[in-house]
């Protein structure tokens, strides 16, 4: 028995039943050749090459709510990425789930965010006339963009579970269900953090209600949702909060679009921002040649319009800064003594 055939049999004799177990993947896209060779699981290979692509280490440039924070606590793409990947790893152990494939999912869901947030997806949705969809993009990171093209050829619970962390399609498995589940608990709490620590809210602003039933502080109220996702699914069998902490949630999320979401204060640049990406979409199109080199043959089966956002939504916000400046902002003139 080779090590990684021992450790899918130490899943089945470990994990719920339920679990989504990695000697029953329905595969890869592009097969898996490599499979015989290695010590890994499937779910843990893809974690690996979600870690090691690109468009992984692009998220730590990439900013959450808050466009170009001065200081160096607010939160990334990236930490809000290893927030998520925790608070999934501790439901997924409780629950007796399979940890590897909600890290995987978890790590690679947000890879097709756009620079500025949601007022990049804002602005390449006018751009394409139709909705950009960070998740969708975030596959399609994984499937034709990274590895010059050839993808990252990751399993198809790890695809569908990046899919499905938001929008209208819920992961077949379970374990895609709780990194669905994670993400709402990360990225609502750590919000409420930069807002405080941004000064446009404090502690004291949430709505009494919602204090009452999740708690007074960042640590009592992911504690109780995380608490409460355990204990719930755990008597459902399936992944959900109690009536009364699931409409806290909602609540608390309501209360963040209307104090901080659409704050004066946290989104005063996003005008800018979209207007910076709308030029550059603009001039790429007018322009393709100055498109990268290695972006010039996808142009001939995704056509220009497509190749053109698929390039502007993996920028990072310091990137598109940049080429702003170096396309539309006038070079200083320096006499040549």
């Amino acid at each position: 028995m080779t090590i990684r055939e021992e450790l899918e049999y130490q899943e089945h004799k470990r994990l719920n039943p339920l679990a989504a177990f990695s000697d029953r993947s329905k595969g890869r896209p592009f097969g898996d050749k490599e499979r015989e060779l290695d010590v890994r699981t499937c779910y843990q290979r893809d974690t690996d090459r979600i870690v090691h692509s690109k468009s992984f280490r692009r998220l730590m440039h990439k900013t959450q709510v808050f466009l170009q924070p001065e200081g160096d606590h607010y939160r990334t793409r990236m930490t809000h990425t290893l927030e998520v990947a925790r608070i999934a790893q501790t439901i997924t152990r409780a629950l007796g789930l399979n940890e590897d494939l909600a890290e995987a999912i978890a790590m690679g869901h947000d890879l097709g965010h756009t620079p500025f947030g949601h007022a990049g997806e804002d602005a390449l949705s006018q751009c394409l006339g139709k909705p950009f969809r960070h998740n969708e993009q975030s596959l399609r990171v994984v499937d034709v963009l990274e590895n010059d093209g050839a993808g990252l050829n990751l399993t198809y619970e790890v695809r569908m579970g990046i899919l499905g962390h938001t929008g209208d399609r819920i992961p077949e498995t379970l374990e895609g269900q709780v990194v669905r589940r994670s993400d709402q608990i990360a990225y609502v709490n750590h919000d409420i953090d930069d807002a405080i620590r941004a000064g446009i809210l404090s502690n004291e602003d949430i709505p009494k209600a919602i204090s009452d039933v999740l708690g007074t502080s960042h640590r009592q109220r992911i504690d109780t949702l995380v608490c409460d996702a355990i204990l719930t699914s755990r008597e459902a069998g399936a992944i959900c909060l109690s009536p009364s902490v699931d409409q806290a949630l909602k609540d608390l999320r309501s209360f963040m679009f209307e104090r901080v979401y659409r704050n004066p204060v946290a989104k005063g640049e996003e005008v800018k921002a979209k207007a910076m990406l709308t030029q550059l979409f603009e001039y790429y199109i007018a322009h393709p040649e100055q498109l990268p080199e290695d972006f010039h043959p996808q142009m001939s089966f995704d056509g220009l319009e497509r190749t053109v956002c698929d390039y502007i939504a993996g920028m990072t916000d310091n990137y598109a800064v940049d080429k702003y400046t170096e396309i539309f902002i006038p070079a200083g003139w320096q006499v040549r003594g």
